[in-house]
């Protein structure tokens, strides 16, 4: 008997899934939770029927979502990521040996507990002794936080559930407040082609917060239509430029400085997604 994954996300478009083995499911206090193995992209993190990260392509969004601040930034010592349960992000950010500390707020633990369990590959950063990770709502961390942070990134899932809060203008705001001087944030924000409204969404906040904004794209196979926006703003330096004096990374799959300036290229027809907001 076949099994399939159902992804439903607009009232004319789904995606279908073949699936060998559901690994583990369970509801937890946010959301229904999901480890599948899939036939093609291997095992898979699925949260509210929507495919989060999978063993074959999580390396292009964690890469695109990490590096290019972090190589835009002269010397991030001190990082936020909100959301990133999965553990990817905090993989990439540790890649870093100028990074001093990496304080992770996710609000679900099951969803850390889980991709330690099945996704090992994914989730290899949390024993390392930069990494803290807290259990919270990232909300109300960012607003309550003392400390300040380099760099800040929103490694959000939809924005549905537990995570709408974080596609909000006082969030952005509040972020903006605990960032350093030269401090720079990075969110995902959705596909421009399916969820533009998201995208603008973010771009308005990311704009009327920092003086400096930028959009960049990469393409995500298991994402829906697989063309995938960032947004980021920055306090003083330009994103779209890669320092010179960075060591190498290696053992990248996506990312290099090449794919980092080209990324900010964009589209016509995204460019008219953004003059609309």
């Amino acid at each position: 008997m076949s099994i399939w994954l159902e992804e439903s996300h607009t009232p004319g478009y789904r995606v279908l899934w073949k699936i060998n083995e559901i690994l583990w499911r369970e509801q937890t206090k946010y959301q229904e939770l999901m480890v599948v193995d899939t036939l093609e992209f291997g095992r898979a993190l699925v949260l509210d029927g929507a495919v989060q990260t999978t063993e074959r392509d999580e390396f292009i969004y964690h890469e695109m979502i990490s590096h290019v601040a972090l190589n835009s930034h002269p010397n991030p010592r001190q990082v936020l990521i909100i959301g990133g349960g999965d553990g990817g992000t905090l993989r990439e950010v540790l890649r870093h040996p100028g990074i001093e500390r990496v304080d992770m707020v996710e609000i679900d633990q099951r969803v850390v507990e889980l991709s330690k369990q099945y996704l090992p590959t994914i989730a290899s950063g949390f024993d390392d002794p930069r990494a803290h990770v807290h259990f919270e709502d990232g909300v109300r961390f960012v607003k309550e936080s003392k400390k300040r942070y380099d760099l800040i990134i929103v490694d959000s899932s939809d924005p549905v559930g537990p995570a709408v809060e974080l596609f909000g203008l006082d969030f952005y705001r509040d972020a903006f407040g605990v960032l350093t001087a030269d401090g720079i944030m990075v969110a995902q924000a959705e596909s421009p082609i399916y969820y533009k409204a998201y995208l603008q969404k973010v771009w308005r906040n990311i704009k009327s917060t920092f003086p400096i904004g930028y959009v960049y794209l990469a393409s995500i196979p298991t994402y829906v239509s697989g063309f995938w926006s960032f947004v980021i703003g920055s306090k003083c330096h330009d994103p779209r430029s890669v320092r010179g004096d960075k060591p190498s990374l290696f053992g990248l799959k996506y990312y290099t400085e090449e794919v980092h300036r080209a990324s900010f290229v964009i589209p016509p027809f995204v460019l008219g997604v953004l003059d609309e907001a």
